[in-house]
């Protein structure tokens, strides 16, 4: 090859920002038309018609189930895959001791690792995609079990076992709980799951996809993009919207509270995407199923809501902020009786199969993401100054 172009770097913007890395077939956001998909169906339409099963077969498989039959053949699939290998199994009460200051995100990173060695998962660029999509199914099924374990005996509980009678989002939270939830809770959350698999090239989505393209294995993959998830700019924000509306507290504290922090510069939790230039069609979707259970909450959220975008419109006009996912996601979360330390793993518990078909996906070209930076300190070479 030429060596005249392997040095070849190519400006783009700070951040990787609207810049093309790859090409996908599992979906697409469309920001100013405030739009996203899964594969070729639109998520919240999936979020409102299907169940998370249901997606979980698209995103791995290309199709949604075609009738009843593949429908519970798939859930058959999962359901064994949710209980946990004894070694990892015996590791998690140690674990959750360590991770007792940092939470179930920190400590599922540890454990997922562990999970992958005990299973055996291989480098991808070892394996046949058989191969890959099991370790990926598994991988999968395993973190909602380790999640709540890892919760419960924080808490000084012991962990309950998985059902395999349940379905995903009604497992999760009977493991969290101990008790069989509401349908309508469980329906709520399976909602908020479908609607937060996968959400274009975010920065966990491609951690997770640079991860694959070295070759290693699943469970890599997916605890990089853990720790990216893990950063408030990405998957902190639902307990903290949250924490805004108890910081506000009455409707009358509003307009200052709010205007204080504008003008300071300060960011509000819970308002403003990086992609979207219209309303965020996922707060759409769950300020809906928020406004069905109803309630103080929910009524001072939606006032919060419409106050804050009168502010945001006469500090900073001409700009589109509106609330995103994190706003009635930490609503309808604490509504349905999940614990705020629980609110950014249960995202995870979604997002791990949109991670997972992206690895899949990646693992399929066998090209290392490899970009490059510009060097900007001082000039080289200069002597090496001996030692005074």
């Amino acid at each position: 090859m030429d060596g005249r172009f392997m040095n070849t770097t190519v400006d783009v913007p700070r951040g990787l920002a609207g810049v093309v890395v790859t090409e996908t077939e599992l979906g697409d956001v469309r920001g100013r038309e405030g739009f996203y998909h899964y594969r070729q169906y639109s998520a919240v339409e999936l979020a409102t018609s299907r169940t998370f099963e249901d997606v979980w077969h698209l995103m791995f498989r290309g199709a949604l189930p075609a009738d009843a039959a593949e429908r519970a053949a798939f859930a058959a699939e999962i359901a064994p895959l949710r209980s946990l290998p004894e070694a990892v199994r015996g590791a998690l009460p140690a674990l959750a001791r360590a991770t007792a200051l940092s939470g179930p995100l920190a400590g599922l990173r540890t454990a997922l690792s562990l999970l992958g060695a005990s299973a055996g998962f291989r480098p991808v660029y070892d394996t046949d995609p058989g191969r890959r999509a099991a370790d990926a199914l598994a991988a999968c099924a395993a973190v909602p079990t380790l999640l709540t374990a890892l919760h419960r005996l924080g808490q000084g509980l012991e962990p309950v076992e998985p059902r395999a009678d349940l379905p995903y989002a009604a497992n999760y939270l009977y493991m969290l709980t101990g008790r069989e939830p509401d349908p309508v809770k469980a329906r709520a959350v399976e909602q908020y799951l479908i609607a937060t698999v996968d959400h274009g090239f975010n920065a966990s989505t491609f951690t997770a996809r640079v991860i694959a393209s070295t070759g290693a294995d699943v469970a890599a993959a997916l605890t990089g993009a853990i720790g990216a998830l893990s950063g408030p700019l990405h998957g902190g924000a639902p307990s903290r919207a949250l924490d805004t509306l108890d910081a506000i507290g009455t409707a009358d504290r509003i307009e200052p509270w709010i205007r204080e922090r504008v003008l300071a510069g300060d960011r509000i939790m819970g308002f403003g995407h990086p992609v979207y230039r219209t309303e965020d069609p996922r707060s759409r979707m769950l300020r809906e199923i928020a406004l069905g259970f109803g309630g103080p909450l929910v009524d001072f959220a939606v006032e919060v809501e419409r106050r804050v975008e009168q502010i945001l419109a006469e500090l900073k006009p001409g700009r589109e902020l509106h609330t995103n996912v994190e706003f009635y996601a930490g609503v309808v979360m604490e509504l349905c009786g999940l614990p705020r330390e629980m609110f950014t793993p249960t995202f995870c518990a979604a997002r791990v199969v949109g991670w997972s078909a992206n690895i899949l996906e990646q693992a399929a070209d066998s090209k290392i993401i490899r970009p490059a930076a510009r060097y900007v300190g001082p000039t080289p070479p200069e002597p090496v100054p001996a030692l005074g």
